[in-house]
């Protein structure tokens, strides 16, 4: 009988995961920034309109994370994230098979509740990766120096969870080289040949984390009981990640739009948005110790911060050197402020409740992205233009960063009782 390869190592498993980031969110949704000029263009659309698109998607997005518990409770995470990650690739196809504004808020909507679908499920799998934490004492009898030597071996659950989350820059990345210059060669619609393309890039990182995460554990997620997730307990941490995704998606949708406006060319906002990208994915290392050590709402509070800030370096300077700042700040923070809420859960509930507590961060980040797009582009549309829609997300952010500021831990022992059942 032939041996059983390996599992491979932790690192390897998570950056497979982070292509589920990488549809979801790079491909799925931040390439629209990209293709949002052309099809504007091509098919006429006010700045309304352009943030509607998004809106819809996040709604889907919304719709998604509603739905994700009871998914994860029926079938294993990673069957939920490979359906997640194919479905969505499917629909970027379509995107590029139609024209009308109907079928393509159809198309935004479904692609949204498809990425959900993944984001969530990649999410609990990459907070499994590295178990409950510190508060699980080691199997076995191993203590002393071989537990100091193991625990120093295996990855910190920052870092883990930043790699996921960090994904999301490959799939900017690779927009930022593969859009342009397809939009660029085509005559007519060129904006459609950019959609099949980014479909079968998200087909292509289906396959490759299907075969990098077979040694996952194939198991349902506990099912999540009313018991196991108190929103008031966590309700200042809610509330600043709800005006995050309120706030970062007005940057996310129209920056390349104002850098357009603004005059850079077409190979100063590629280069922009790779920069963004890397910034994204060096955010795993960047911000691996803040997430491992602080438990309450520090690190959303910082990261909200920052990414005011980010947001409005481009209206107070239009400098190259400016705007290419304010990209690699946003980049280098926005996703780990995703990963801030997943270590925030992690640290304060016990295992059986991770599900129910991604699940309700995610719904206020997509209840937030979905107010964010369709509010700019109606700000856009008025005096002051998408400096002034710029200026009203880094006021949703920083706000965000106050409440965050007073978000505090849990007790253990009130963190304990939240995993008890209810009562039947």
């Amino acid at each position: 009988m032939k041996p059983a390869s390996a599992p491979p190592s932790t690192l390897i498993v998570a950056a497979s995961l982070a292509l589920g980031a990488a549809v979801s969110l790079g491909l799925a949704r931040f390439s629209y920034a990209l293709l949002l000029p052309p099809m504007r263009a091509d098919l006429g659309w006010t700045y309304l309109t352009s943030g509607a698109m998004n809106t819809v998607n996040a709604a889907g997005y919304l719709v998604g994370a509603l739905l994700a518990p009871g998914w994860l409770a029926r079938h294993d995470p990673r069957s939920v994230l490979l359906a997640g990650m194919g479905g969505t690739a499917l629909l970027l196809a379509g995107h590029g098979m139609v024209q009308g504004d109907g079928l393509l808020y159809a198309l935004r909507g479904l692609s949204g509740l498809a990425s959900a679908a993944a984001f969530v499920s990649g999410g609990l799998l990459a907070a499994r990766l590295v178990g409950a934490g510190p508060r699980v004492a080691p199997a076995g009898r191993e203590s002393g120096a071989g537990a100091r030597s193991a625990a120093r071996a295996a990855p910190s659950a920052g870092l883990v969870l930043g790699l996921y989350y960090g994904g999301t820059g490959v799939g900017i990345i690779a927009s930022a080289l593969l859009v342009p210059p397809l939009v660029a060669r085509a005559a007519t619609h060129a904006w459609q040949s950019a959609w099949l393309a980014l479909a079968l890039l998200a087909l292509l990182a289906t396959a490759v984390a299907a075969a990098f995460t077979r040694h996952l554990a194939a198991r349902p997620a506990a099912a999540s009981r009313r018991g196991h997730f108190k929103w008031p307990l966590f309700g200042f941490g809610l509330a600043g990640y709800f005006l995050f995704g309120l706030g970062y998606i007005g940057y996310m949708t129209f920056v390349v739009t104002l850098l357009r406006e603004q005059g850079l060319a077409g190979s100063q906002i590629v280069a922009f948005y790779a920069l963004l990208g890397i910034g994204v994915i060096a955010s795993s290392w960047l911000w691996a110790a803040m997430l491992q050590r602080f438990r309450g709402g520090e690190s959303l509070a910082v990261l909200n911060a920052l990414l005011a800030l980010a947001t409005l370096l481009p209206v107070i300077n239009a400098h190259p050197v400016v705007v290419f700042a304010s990209g690699a700040l946003f980049g280098g923070v926005f996703l780990s402020v995703v990963a801030s809420t997943t270590a925030l859960v992690r640290h304060n509930l016990p295992v059986e409740a991770w599900p129910a507590g991604i699940a309700a961060f995610t719904i206020v980040f997509a209840a937030g992205q979905i107010v964010g797009p369709a509010l700019v582009g109606w700000v856009a549309d008025g005096p002051g233009g998408l400096a002034r829609g710029f200026a009203c997300s880094a006021l949703a952010l920083g706000l965000g960063a106050l409440l965050a500021w007073r978000q505090k831990p849990l007790a253990m022992p009130v963190a304990a009782r939240l995993a008890a059942p209810s009562p039947d």
